[in-house]
């Protein structure tokens, strides 16, 4: 098998709401959208998101009522601080402001109008030999 490109589908009651947060916050860009569903991507992040309206025939009916809820769709980033920082100065409330964990990982969570919630992620340098 030869994998072409990856994308992450999500179920949720606002798409363009979500759609509008991803482009607005995170830099996607819309490629596609059609009543109930929209598609974005960046050149640079390997996965493009693609929202469905909750309830859409496309669905297979055991998941058409089935919102995207525990999901937390992470990037890792280059400055975490400054992302911080754009991201309040844009008025997005942080769902958790960054937090170092004691594996390395320093990250912040952002959370969009319909819940979905988003991850940036840094990896703390570490010392030679370890």
């Amino acid at each position: 098998m030869r994998i072409r490109s990856s994308a992450l589908a999500l179920t949720v009651d606002d798409v363009p709401a979500s759609s509008k947060f991803l482009a607005d916050h995170l830099g996607y860009v819309e490629r596609m959208a059609a009543d109930g569903f929209a598609s974005l991507g960046r050149d640079d992040a390997g996965l493009d998101l693609m929202f469905m309206r909750r309830g859409l025939e496309v669905l297979p009916p055991h998941l058409r009522e089935v919102a995207a809820a525990g999901a937390i769709v992470a990037f890792v980033v280059d400055d975490l601080d400054a992302e911080q920082d754009r991201l309040r100065a844009e008025g997005v409330e942080l769902t958790l402001p960054i937090r170092e964990e004691p594996w390395g990982e320093r990250l912040l969570l952002v959370t969009d109008p319909n819940g979905v919630v988003y991850e940036l992620v840094e990896w703390a340098e570490t010392e030679p030999g370890r």
